[in-house]
């Protein structure tokens, strides 16, 4: 247990970037020189960049290695172990980055997502440069991109190779395509990214379309009913820190199911779904209703949580999700005690991903559930983390979070919440039944409606996905995907009159069995 003088501290990465800028140039160039260091290891060395990127997704490692019963990867999403494994996670890259010599005070930067220079300018600049003057030297900025030391393949059945990366391969984002796995992808991938030959240029569109989705508001409505919708990833950070509880709050999963079952209430946003706007903002999507043109064929590796790890920005994000996760217990007074309901959606390791790597299909999860890879020593043996040693980040792991946006946020859902326990339940417009089978990889849901005449986004619904759902054999019991949005700026005359509808946006690869969804009309909405 670390005294509170003893915390280290994570500080955002913009504070480090305003340092070097005023000319202490220590703790970036450090924190470089760690990031190039794992990055060089022996692809076999347990703390180098590559074994530890592996974790994730590809390239699957673990008892899912090639078999359809599990997705592959380690990580959890979609159940309530989402949080506390990234915590984890997020704390063996910070590990591995101190074990680097002369980087043993190195910490894990956090890219503060909701803070005003990202709501501005996107992504901190030292993610993005091409190079960076390192020790004297030009070098190739290690927070960049990732080169791939050797061939891995998709062993996972189902996916037809779409993940496998050679040797050499570099990692890519928005408005570039990583798909190289087949003869036809990586035809389709060269010809796309020849559009694209410029980098300042192109990074110039991944923060264009970073910035829209941190900041998206529909300019149909009038000013006080925006305030009101949820439809930017800033907003959407915000909403998640009035979950009433770790389930809900934790995964889509359970979320999903409280807002089925509480209707009148505001819609439960989870921490993960804001999460995964930004893996797809990333990765190769554009933020629905965009009012620039779509870039068709962008499939980045943020966008898909089998390459996700593989990218270096991921752990800049995970961090921030993390202090998210931690503004969330000190302002619900749970840094010391998470509650799990027990036998609730999102608390099964057969899940809509699939169940993880060493847990059998059709188990219960709780916090006592092992964190599987991560491993810690105790009276001298190796077991597994769980989610019981990282509850408090400052008592248990030794390190806090500097003080950053919405650290103090005391949440505009309030007087939603009172308005239903007044007696005036918030409308809801639910989409479910949607079948996730046919559509390949990540994509999104996005609910529309006439409103006052005119065309209006209601918000829209951000979904991981694996390539082939129909490669999984436990994804086949999980295949219903729902969205929830709240109508409480309509007037009931509004609601009456109102025309919705929905619309599926995917990988270019997915388009005609996105539209096949559409078209027979393989879904449910209603109005509760």
């Amino acid at each position: 247990m670390a005294s509170k003088k003893e915390l280290r501290v994570r500080r955002s990465l913009r504070e480090l970037e305003k340092e070097y800028e005023n000319g202490n140039k220590k703790p970036l160039e450090k924190l470089m020189k760690a990031w190039k260091g794992i990055k060089e290891l022996p692809p076999d060395d347990p703390r180098s960049f590559f074994m530890l990127g592996g974790f994730h997704g590809e390239p699957f490692r673990g008892a899912g290695w090639g078999l359809n019963t599990f997705w592959g990867g380690y990580c959890n999403h979609g159940n309530v172990l989402f949080p506390t494994w990234h915590r984890v996670y997020c704390l063996k890259i910070e590990e591995a980055l101190q074990s680097i010599p002369g980087c043993e005070d190195v910490m894990l930067p956090y890219w503060d997502e909701t803070d005003e220079e990202s709501l501005q300018h996107g992504i901190p600049w030292s993610l993005t440069v091409k190079d960076f003057e390192l020790d004297g030297k030009k070098i190739s900025n290690p927070l960049r991109s990732f080169v791939f030391p050797i061939t891995i393949t998709d062993n996972v059945s189902g996916d037809d190779s779409i993940y496998t990366k050679h040797k050499d391969y570099e990692t890519v984002r928005y408005p570039l395509s990583g798909l190289v796995g087949t003869e036809k992808a990586r035809k389709e991938t060269k010809e796309h990214n020849d559009k694209f030959p410029h980098y300042e240029e192109n990074v110039k569109l991944l923060n264009r379309n970073v910035i829209a989705w941190l900041t998206k508001k529909d300019e149909h409505f009038p000013p006080d009913v925006k305030k009101r919708l949820k439809i930017s990833v800033s907003d959407q950070y915000k909403e998640c820190l009035n979950a009433p509880n770790y389930t809900v709050f934790s995964n889509t999963t359970s979320a999903q199911q409280w807002n089925q079952l509480h209707d009148g209430a505001p819609t439960i946003i989870p921490l993960e779904q804001p999460h995964n706007n930004i893996h797809l903002s990333v990765g190769g999507f554009e933020v629905p209703g965009a009012d620039f043109s779509p870039i068709d064929g962008a499939n980045g590796d943020m966008g898909e949580n089998d390459t996700a790890a593989l990218d270096p920005i991921f752990y800049f994000h995970h961090c921030n999700v993390d202090r998210m996760f931690w503004v969330w217990q000190k302002k619900t007074g749970h840094t010391d005690k998470l509650d799990v309901i027990t036998g609730y959606p999102g608390t099964n390791t057969s899940d809509n991903q699939g169940a993880t790597p060493g847990f059998p299909p059709n188990t219960w999860l709780d916090l006592n559930s092992p964190l599987h890879p991560f491993t810690l020593k105790e009276g001298g043996k190796e077991r597994p983390y769980t989610s019981m040693d990282c509850i408090n980040i400052e008592k248990q792991l030794g390190f806090t979070y500097s003080k950053g946006s919405l650290d103090e946020w005391d949440g505009a859902a309030k007087a939603q919440v009172a308005k239903a326990a007044a007696g005036a339940p918030v409308k809801k417009l639910c989409i479910s039944q949607i079948n996730r089978a046919p559509i390949g990889g990540s994509f999104i849901i996005s609910a529309y409606a006439n409103y006052k005449g005119e065309p209006v986004l209601l918000g829209y619904h951000s979904v991981l996905s694996r390539w082939s759902v129909m490669g999984c054999a436990n994804c086949q019991t999980h295949l219903e995907v729902k969205a929830f949005f709240d109508l409480d700026f309509m007037e009931e005359a509004d609601l009456q009159a109102a025309d919705f509808r929905v619309e599926i946006t995917g990988r270019k690869h997915s388009a005609p069995a996105l539209s096949a969804v559409v078209e027979k009309n393989q879904y449910r909405l209603e109005v509760r």
